[in-house]
């Protein structure tokens, strides 16, 4: 399934609720006057995206989805709140184009003549060694 995420971006935009809270970290006396950690949070199951875009959503990312079915991503990594909003957004990006890509597939493989004989002349040796282990009779 080929999906543009830079349109399914635009289309979520306006659900996308961006909440700014006191950052942790440094900042020296300035940190405790300035909201610059931004925290977006958006609800997937009442997007407007294709039913199948969301399943595809919430399976992949269910690890980052809430119990009321909210998709949040935090960031704090400048001092800036726009930067952080931009983050925020491009760390969305990442996650949905990492949802979106599918699988590789699995070639099923054997073992080759060499692991083969390897594998034979180890259960010859044990075999052996349990033998000399034996009381004659």
């Amino acid at each position: 399934m080929q999906v543009n995420i830079s349109l399914i971006l635009e289309k979520i935009k306006p659900e996308l609720i961006f909440t700014a809270s006191r950052s942790s970290g440094p900042g020296g006396q300035n940190v405790n006057k300035v909201n610059s950690r931004i925290t977006l949070s958006w609800k997937v199951a009442q997007s407007v995206l294709a039913p199948e875009l969301k399943d595809v959503i919430l399976k992949k990312l269910h690890s980052r989805i809430t119990a009321e079915g909210e998709l949040q991503i935090t960031v704090q990594e400048s001092r800036s709140q726009l930067q952080n909003k931009e983050a925020a957004i491009q760390k969305l990006h990442e996650l949905l184009t990492k949802a979106f890509t599918p699988r590789k597939a699995r070639k099923p493989t054997k073992p080759g003549m060499a692991a083969r004989q390897a594998r034979l002349k180890s259960k010859k040796q044990q075999s052996e060694k349990k033998k000399w282990r034996q009381k004659p009779g």
